[in-house]
């Protein structure tokens, strides 16, 4: 397996907090960990997209294992890491971690997706 060149780009980014379109700000965390089998790339991170007033839209990260779904419990379920927040009250669903710069290219598709959606909205 390659090393994921894209880490230190991320870490470089570390508490850097971007005004958007509409009010809205994103917010970046990102910090190297000891690699362990559910965070195997090493790295924590959160990546969130805020409303005006700061609660967080959507966003990825591994800060906490999510929940599986009650038709999956059983014994032995690996608990994903690695997940996104897909709207405000979205507990997390798993998000396959390839690498870093394939996290940022999802993660900021998916906040120009989201605003857009959000100015259509203010239009109508």
């Amino acid at each position: 397996m390659e090393p994921d060149t894209g880490l230190d780009a991320l870490l470089d980014l570390n508490g850097y907090i971007v005004d958007q379109d509409l009010g809205c700000w994103i917010k970046v965390e990102a910090w190297r960990v000891v690699a362990t089998p559910e965070i195997p790339h090493g790295i924590r991170y959160a990546l969130t997209l805020h409303e005006p007033y700061g609660k967080r839209i959507m966003g990825y990260d591994n800060s906490h294992a999510i929940k599986p779904p009650k038709k999956f419990k059983y014994a032995g379920q690996r608990l994903a890491y690695d997940h996104k927040h897909r709207h405000i009250s979205d507990k997390g669903v798993p998000y396959e971690f390839k690498d870093t710069y394939q996290l940022l290219a999802d993660f900021f598709e998916e906040v120009d997706r989201i605003l857009k959606e959000m100015k259509i909205w203010k239009e109508l």
